[in-house]
């Protein structure tokens, strides 16, 4: 597996794993003695960088991803996320955002516990508290960093403004949010800032909550508890006119001898040598393939022409619900 550094030295895999699916946002949970067995088949396939947050569940993905990573914990990076307004006894969500220095340290020392380890190697604000100043927030990791609770600190879906602030209190390593060939608008104002500061770049969703892999079409149904049931992008009539987009990544890949997902994810990886995409799979076939991308070289001639015929396409419906645009930063 080829390693990349996100911001000041964090090395990690080209491409992490994101664990969300596993227990939470597509469906019911899927089988945990399965799910551990493709976590640690990931990590014998060289994925380094493992993503959590106690929202997931909440708690039981990083109860999942403790008890997996166990046995290899010194040989990973374990990236989890505060900032929800969530109970820590009960795991009952609040209405909004938590990012007040105690509640901070208070989350910390329950993901370690359910981690199970002593250090969070990538400690993200999950989303931008309001009534926080993001100051307030950089201090408290800071704080937590020289204690050695915390060894680098991240932010998600965060805007430019809310990065600089937070970077001169503490150095972000790492900034998370969506990007791929179906939401490209971090290349418009984020890229341009990150590169600037030399912070790292963690997209989720890099394959599009799964439209870029060709295996989804205005007839695909989803779960009842699956949260693209409630995105605008994955109305019917939204799919049906984005697949224009699934035909031109489709036309590169017969070009390769590879998958949608393979060129999906490769472009990502083409775009900067600081971008480390997580995507989150709950099938070992989907896992192999995903990681097939890393060695998958897109030329420029391919990356001219996703550009020129994507110019030409009309993405319809909006990435998130109005309601969760209103939880971003952006």
């Amino acid at each position: 597996m080829k390693t990349r550094t996100l911001g000041n030295g964090l090395e990690v895999s080209a491409l992490g794993l994101g664990c969300m699916s596993m227990t939470s946002a597509y469906g019911p949970a899927a089988d945990r003695h399965r799910m551990i067995k493709l976590i640690r088949a990931a990590h014998d396939q060289g994925v380094t960088l493992f993503d959590t947050a106690e929202a997931y569940g909440p708690f039981s993905n990083e109860e999942l991803l403790g008890e997996a990573l166990q046995p290899i914990r010194d040989q990973v990076v374990i990236a989890t996320k505060f900032g929800f307004d969530i109970d820590l006894s009960s795991g009952k969500r609040g209405s909004g955002t938590n990012s007040r220095p105690e509640h901070i340290r208070a989350v910390t020392e329950a993901s370690l516990k359910r981690l199970r380890t002593d250090r969070i190697d990538l400690l993200y604000q999950h989303r931008v508290d309001p009534d926080v100043p993001i100051e307030e927030v950089a201090g408290t990791v800071k704080a937590l960093i020289a204690e050695g609770k915390v060894k680098h600190f991240g932010l998600s879906e965060a805007g430019v403004t809310t990065i600089r602030r937070a970077h001169a209190v503490q150095r972000v390593t790492a900034v998370q949010s969506e990007y791929s060939l179906f939401w490209r608008d971090p290349e418009h104002a984020l890229l341009p800032a990150l590169k600037e500061l030399g912070i790292g770049f963690v997209p989720f969703s890099p394959l599009g909550a799964g439209f870029l892999t060709g295996k989804i079409d205005e007839h695909t149904m989803f779960d009842a508890a699956d949260f693209r049931n409630l995105v605008p992008r994955f109305s019917p009539d939204a799919r049906k006119a984005n697949l224009a987009l699934v035909d031109v990544i489709k036309t590169v890949a017969h070009r390769h001898g590879a998958t949608a997902a393979q060129v999906a994810l490769a472009w990502l990886l083409a775009q900067e040598p600081w971008i480390v995409p997580i995507p989150g799979t709950t099938k070992p076939h989907r896992l192999d393939e995903n990681l097939g991308a890393v060695d998958l070289k897109l030329r420029e001639e391919d990356l001219r022409l996703i550009n020129d015929r994507m110019s030409a396409i009309q993405l319809q419906g909006d990435r998130l619900p109005a309601s969760a645009m209103k939880m971003t930063g952006l």
